[in-house]
């Protein structure tokens, strides 16, 4: 099968979330089992030389849209094993960072249409065209209207995958309606109009064949008032088209035992792994201790990820004898509070405020207990790099943090990491508090690190429930009717 990914970002060529890493390591995995996959994405100037000159240009057109034809150009690489095609417009693109300007309605209008058009000049047809987030959500609304009966598309099936629904693309109706080209039957309740604004992610949910989105957790969670931002009856109408597929990691590239960024390489042994926790308190001028437990966290310093339970039990959590490793940007209050903390407990704490890829490692590494405790979580891929590297995961039983990391049960010895269940920071910090008194316990604590190596976070096991849903949906294509509606 061909499967097309449209995603705005993938690794290792341009990221700003955790949609580059899904985008970047899927076709890997689904190249593995047998189908050929094949990413379409903008061509942003952050994208590094070094991958930009394995690119060669294989076509050049226009895109027409609203008033407006401008000038695409497509390159073509291979990169890592997996082929990926660029869209070029340096109006649209050729600017810094991915995302945030006011013409982003414009330019992720121009890349959909432009996948469109792309397939004409591409060396394969695609089977399934794999939509990923708001940013092109356009394309299955595209693939149903204007392209319903374009030969270059003809049979393509679509998914799409919501990564986050709290971020959906909203822009003004006049506006979406414009550069579109559409008519006002394309904005009803029933289709792209959203209280008054239209919305591009909305788009995919109605008209894309089948939905997925990252966990089987966060999928029931969706389809509720609480967790589906106002889009839970749509979801719930489609819930038999809506499939819960929780995300992987790449698992040769992030490897205990083939980590450059650690000082001894480990794979469930204790006592190697400490060997990193000294070596991470050397760096961060903590003082040396194999005994003491350290905790760490690695995150995005919004209430979102918890900081709002992490920051009202510092104080209390600096009574314990425990070392904090902090790593993360985000809101001012929360960063404001980690600088305090050091300056507060110097021996104790250790905060660095942005992000780095080489200290993250070696926190995975070096902590023995990782704090995530999300008030919501739709996959989350830290706590499964923390099990990966055998640190032990405290999170909120929610979206893929439930689905992943199960509470440690004393009586049958099962489970992976802590959790709890209700937001609240009493809770929070009983669960803290009941995994450093295991922590103390060098028999259980050994087996809660070998239940952590135990599940299968690959994106090997994704990669066959994947398989399996387009399967289905090629089995599914003949006789297909197009929506009638016209753009």
């Amino acid at each position: 099968m061909n499967i097309l990914m449209a995603a705005s970002e993938a690794t290792p060529l341009a990221k700003s979330g955790g949609l580059a890493d899904v985008a970047g390591a899927l076709p890997k995995a689904l190249k593995q089992r047998g189908a050929d996959v094949r990413i379409i994405m903008p061509k942003y100037e952050q994208i590094p030389d070094y991958y930009i000159q394995n690119f060669e240009r294989i076509a050049e057109f226009y895109v027409n849209f609203g008033w407006r034809s401008q000038y695409c150009g497509l390159f073509r690489a291979e990169i890592d094993g997996v082929v990926f095609y660029l869209i070029d417009n340096e109006f649209y693109f050729g600017r810094r960072g991915l995302y945030g300007y006011n013409d982003d309605a414009e330019r992720f209008v121009f890349y959909s249409v432009a996948v469109m058009e792309a397939v004409r000049y591409l060396d394969y047809k695609p089977d399934i065209v794999h939509c990923h987030d708001w940013q092109a959500g356009l394309i299955p609304v595209l693939l149903r209207t204007r392209y319903s009966n374009d030969p270059a598309w003809d049979g393509v099936k679509s998914v799409f995958t919501i990564h986050n629904l709290m971020y959906q693309g909203l822009f003004g109706i006049d506006l979406l309606k414009e550069l579109l080209g559409a008519g006002d039957e394309m904005f009803t309740a029933d289709k792209l109009e959203f209280h008054g604004a239209a919305s591009c992610l909305k788009g995919g949910l109605v008209y894309a064949d089948k939905l997925t989105t990252v966990s089987e957790s966060y999928a029931r969670e969706i389809q509720s008032w609480e967790h589906g931002e106002k889009l839970d009856g749509l979801l719930s109408s489609r819930s038999g088209d809506l499939t819960g597929i929780i995300n992987g990691i790449d698992t040769e590239l992030y490897d205990p035992m083939n980590d450059d960024a650690l000082h001894t390489p480990y794979r469930s042994s204790i006592s190697r792994k400490r060997k990193n926790k000294l070596s991470l308190q050397a760096e961060l001028g903590l003082p040396e201790s194999e005994e003491t437990p350290l905790i760490g966290i690695i995150s995005r310093l919004v209430e979102s990820k918890g900081m709002d339970l992490i920051t009202w039990k510092l104080d209390e959590l600096m009574q314990e004898d425990v070392q904090l490793v902090v790593l993360g940007a985000g809101d001012w209050h929360y960063e404001n509070a980690m600088n305090h903390l050091v300056a507060r407990y110097p021996n104790k704490a250790a905060v660095w405020l942005g992000y780095n890829d080489r200290l993250a490692r070696r926190i995975y590494a070096g902590s023995d207990i990782f704090l995530m405790p999300s008030r919501f979580e739709p996959c989350g891929l830290s706590q499964l790099l923390a099990l990966r590297y055998r640190s032990i995961p405290v999170v909120r039983e929610t979206g893929g943090l439930k689905d992943t990391v199960f509470s440690y049960n004393e009586e049958t010895g099962e489970g992976n990491g802590f959790s709890f269940t209700h937001y609240n920071a009493d809770d929070f910090m009983y669960t803290v508090r009941r995994a450093l008194h295991f922590y103390r316990d060098d028999a259980v604590w050994r087996r809660i690190v070998d239940n952590a190596g135990k599940e299968d976070y690959s994106w090997s096991r994704s990669a066959k429930a994947y398989i399996a849903l387009y399967d289905q949906l090629l089995a599914s294509r003949k006789g297909t009717e197009r929506w009638p509606v016209t753009l």
